[in-house]
């Protein structure tokens, strides 16, 4: 008879996603994940597979959550600039919140992408999600006049995501929004 799984697992994803951000991946041990989680190495093999499991497990529920919510953010404001200046400066305050810890999915695309693959499907999946919601935003703006045609809005989010991820690495380095959020003025100006 099996065993039923006597813990929550999306609970247990939204913890070792909070791990992995602060600590990596190389640097997180399936030992660290069962005492974080407060699970034992049987119940964690078993629901997750193994460590890259739980990883890709974590990935998803950070793109589910938060970066579908920042995105939600994105398209609920009026504004083209503010909210574009609003999605660049929050992201880089969550980035530098808690001595750096920078974004996930760009930590996850500097540390896993070679050994990986499907992290790098995760990954390019949030990245085109911003990207499209980024140039739709642009081309509202563009159609009501509040921002000029200089660029194509398609060309212009892939800049600035291009943008953000340089931003959010530079927050592990720097993680001190008052000096990274000028740079965020810089790239707005390319918005027109």
């Amino acid at each position: 008879m099996a065993r039923t799984r006597e813990f929550d697992t999306e609970a247990a994803v939204s913890r070792a996603m909070e791990l992995f951000w602060t600590r990596g991946y190389e640097a997180t041990s399936v030992r660290d994940l069962t005492k974080h989680l407060g699970i034992g190495q049987g119940s964690l093999y078993a629901a997750f597979g193994d460590k890259d499991g739980l990883y890709r497990a974590a990935l998803e529920y950070y793109r589910t959550t938060l970066a579908a919510a920042a995105l939600r953010r994105l398209e609920e404001e009026a504004d083209a600039r503010a909210a574009i200046r609003a999605l660049l400066v929050e992201r880089v305050r969550v980035a530098v919140e808690q001595d750096g810890r920078g974004c996930l999915a760009v930590n996850a695309a500097c540390e896993r992408l070679p050994e990986d693959p499907s992290v790098r499907r995760i990954v390019r999946d949030m990245q085109d999600a911003g990207r499209e919601a980024l140039a739709e935003v642009l081309r509202v703006a563009v159609e009501r006049g509040e921002i000029a045609e200089r660029h194509d809005p398609h060309t212009l989010a892939a800049f600035l995501v291009t943008f953000l991820n340089g931003l959010l690495v530079s927050s592990k380095i720097t993680p001190d929004v008052r000096a990274l959020e000028p740079l965020v003025e810089i790239a707005l100006s390319a918005v027109g």
